[in-house]
């Protein structure tokens, strides 16, 4: 093994945990095998002085925002695009983060925007293949194939160009440092020129991040402290629906969330993404649900399913898809300790359908439905919607939007709805809704079941 110089250290991918030797497992992280030489000689940057403004007298400016023309994709960024902002969007290869933005990059410049798209992974001629399959005119588009980001900001210099388009960002590599292109300082490097550039300039630039196989963003998790808008591509590369998620946003609310439809015409818009989760559920199905979830400002109805069977084993397997498997544990150890029923020696498995995650405690009280359900073998009303947060007391907490989820179910054709008790009185009409309100789970079983 080659010993490091007084000017290189080793830095690990996935965290940048720096040490002065190589280290076969990341102390940060745990990883195995993460870590890589870099230069460790500062860089010199130019200092701007700005002055020190008081409070009050600081001038509020109004931001106008570009309109992407694509209704789920503006909602994601809080109403559009804002001129000098660093967007990064992250997703598994192949899952379509270069198609969304080549649409979005094709409605933009089809507005008289002028837009240059950095190919750094594919040839222009690739991009053009996919275009054409989409329908891209691309008038005012402009491709380039260059991974040198001196290169990249000499070329945005001489067009000047309103929307840039990095594909992808751990091809990028800069000649202030001396590592290879997709390493922890390149990425960073690269970034924070961006982010500078795109201020300076007054530029939207798009950034393209790829997900590892842990689910992170590939190179450093420090891109997302960095850029103002993050942007996560979720979904199965094998099912048409896809979801873009903003998990940070500083010109707008976070964790809100646009539903597409892939097509032979590339991502389509979801006008009514309740009805498409909700499309083949199967009538009298034993464990499966009906659950409104807030995803951002939008409320959503998702079929929620679970699956108790008898385990081969002592002890039985608990597995969740697009719920947290440590809350299905924690429900489950209430539901033994506060209801009775007795499941340590069973297999339990809890899965959204439609590829949809679903974080908020209001799934709660419809989780542990579902999973109670699928044991006694009991069917769900086919028309019922159920929301609410459980405690360790098995006590059913009030959620919030409870109106704007009423409002929603209603709109579905549901007739019937449970919820917390602490939910009461609403702040407006819903017949013909049915309401059931609970206080707790031993009440939200006597009324389901």
């Amino acid at each position: 093994m080659q010993t490091p110089s007084a000017k290189t250290v080793y830095v690990c991918q996935l965290c940048g945990f720096r040490s002065q030797k190589w280290l076969g497992r990341c102390p940060g992280c745990g990883e195995w095998n993460s870590f890589l030489t870099e230069s460790d000689r500062p860089l010199r940057r130019v200092r701007n002085s700005s002055p020190v403004l008081e409070y009050p007298t600081v001038q509020q400016e109004k931001v106008e925002r570009i309109t992407t023309r694509n209704v789920e994709f503006d909602r994601v960024l809080g109403g559009g695009l804002v001129p000098g902002s660093l967007v990064l969007l992250g997703g598994e290869p192949g899952i379509g983060k270069s198609t969304l933005l080549l649409q979005i990059a094709e409605s933009l410049s089809a507005q008289g925007l002028k837009t240059l798209y950095i190919a750094g992974e594919e040839s222009i001629q690739q991009i053009k293949l996919r275009g054409e399959r989409l329908g891209v005119q691309g008038r005012n588009l402009f491709l380039v194939a260059e991974t040198s980001l001196e290169a990249i900001f000499t070329e945005v210099e001489a067009l000047q160009p309103q929307i840039l388009i990095v594909d992808s960002i751990q091809t990028v590599s800069t000649e202030k440092l001396e590592s290879i292109p997709g390493t922890m300082g390149q990425v960073r490097e690269c970034a924070a020129q961006f982010l500078s550039f795109a201020k300076q300039q007054n530029i939207a630039v798009f950034l393209i991040g790829h997900i590892t196989k842990e689910g992170s963003l590939a190179g450093p998790k420090a891109l997302e402290h960095i850029v103002d808008v993050v942007l996560y591509f979720e979904g199965d590369r094998h099912q048409n629906q896809k979801i873009v998620r903003a998990v940070k946003n500083r010109f707008g609310p976070s964790n809100e969330l646009g539903i597409f439809e892939m097509s032979s015409r590339g991502l389509l818009c979801v006008e009514n993404p309740s009805g498409l989760f909700l499309s083949e559920r199967p009538e009298s199905a034993a464990g499966s649900v009906v659950v409104c979830a807030m995803q951002g400002s939008r409320p959503i109805l998702a079929e929620l399913q679970a699956l108790v069977s008898h385990s081969a084993y002592g002890t039985g397997r608990r597995m969740g898809n697009g719920v947290d498997p440590s809350r299905i544990a924690l429900l489950l150890a209430m539901l033994e300790k506060r209801v009775g029923l007795q499941l340590s020696g069973s297999d339990i498995y809890v899965n959204v359908v439609g590829g949809l995650a679903l974080q908020e405690p209001a799934i709660d009280l419809a989780v542990v439905a579902a999973i109670v359900s699928s044991f006694r073998n009991q069917p769900i009303g086919f028309r019922s919607v159920v929301f609410g947060e459980v405690g360790l007391a098995g006590e059913v907490r009030a959620v919030s939007f409870a109106q704007t989820r009423l409002k929603e179910a209603l709109a579905m054709g549901f007739d019937w709805v449970m919820l917390p008790h602490g939910n009461l009185p609403l702040s407006g009409p819903v017949e013909p809704l049915r309401i059931q309100a609970v206080s707790s789970v031993q009440d939200a079983f006597d009324a389901l079941f």
